[in-house]
Parts: structure tokens; sequence; C-alpha cells
């Protein structure tokens, strides 16, 4: 493993390129854009895509619950759902445990969206990966999610700053399951 370099050291640039929270930023928007060109034909929005993605994981998430998943506020959450409901992809059905609430539920069309749409964030990370062996996958894997950790202690496990999911885990799982197709 290389040496730690303190916030004077060479291992810290802020020209713009590279600092790390720059390319993370621009890797993102990179992702973002490629992954909307291409599920833009399918009429979803990137940020519908955050939505469906999280319900395809776990149908009939309350408003409160799918702003949490997906990191959103509420107020974008709501505007959201309204437009995916519009589009006839989710609708609500009030909470038989909770009757003030609402549970957010795919359609058979929003459904349906699940295998054409995760292909495409399939091939975006594919594109992105490129050139990378399985080792240089699982290790990018593990030390954004180690940043993402030391960012956000509410992330840490047990009160440790190990990350958010067990590293050779999810190095047994780099054939890309459908969990590995989000652009995030």
């Amino acid at each position: 493993m290389t040496e730690r370099h303190d916030a004077d050291g060479d291992a810290f640039h802020f020209t713009p390129g590279q600092s790390l929270g720059y390319l993370v930023r621009d890797t993102y928007r990179a992702f973002t854009r490629e992954l909307e060109s291409r599920i833009v034909g399918e009429g979803v929005s990137i940020g519908q895509w955050y939505f469906l993605r999280a319900l395809w994981e776990e149908d009939g998430l309350t408003q409160r619950e799918l702003s949490r998943r997906v990191s959103m506020m509420e107020p974008t959450t709501v505007t959201a759902v309204n437009a995916m409901e519009t589009r006839g992809l989710v609708r609500r059905e009030r909470n038989e445990e909770d009757r003030r609430k609402f549970k957010v539920m795919l359609t058979d069309k929003g459904q349906r969206l699940k295998s054409k749409l995760l292909p495409c964030a399939r091939a975006v990370n594919e594109l992105a990966a490129k050139g990378f062996s399985e080792d240089e996958i699982a290790t990018l894997r593990h030390l954004l999610d180690r940043a993402r950790v030391n960012l956000d202690p509410a992330r840490q496990v047990d009160g440790t700053d190990a990350p958010s999911q067990d590293f050779h885990a999810r190095r047994s799982a780099d054939a890309g399951g459908p969990e590995h197709g989000d652009p995030r």
C-alpha cells in the first residue's frame, strides 16, 4: 500500500482535473450524460431513473423512504412520483399499517422498464471500466466506498470506518449482477 500524504503532500491536487472531488464529480457527470442518452428513448429522465431503480429493488416504499433511498429532498421526490404516476409507471396506494401514508408501487409498465433500462446502466458501467481488470474494478469500488464513508459518517458500520458493504463480497459480484448497474 502506498504511504498516505498529508494535505500539503503531493497526493492532494486542487487544480481542476486533479482534485479527488473534481474527478469524482466529472466522472459522475459523464456517467449521467451517457446513461441519460440511453434511457431517454424510453421516456425516462435521469431523475426518474433513480426512483425507478430504488423501486425495482424494493417496491412499495413510502415517499419519505424513497427520498432517503435516493438521497433526494422530499419535494423532489413528490415531483418525480407525480410525473411517473402521470406516465403510468407508478401508482400510490394507501399504507394499510398507517392510513396517513401512501406507498409508491410500480405498475406493470414501470416494472417492464427494468428489463430495458438495467442493460443500459450495465453498458454504461462496462464502457467506463473498459480496459480495467476485475481487481482494478474491485479496488476502485472499495476506495470510492471508503471515501464515501469518510465523508458521511452515518454510513459507517458498527461505529468503525469499514465500508458500508463488505469489499470481498462485492468483489465476487463484479461479474455484474443488476445491483451493480447503477451509475451512482
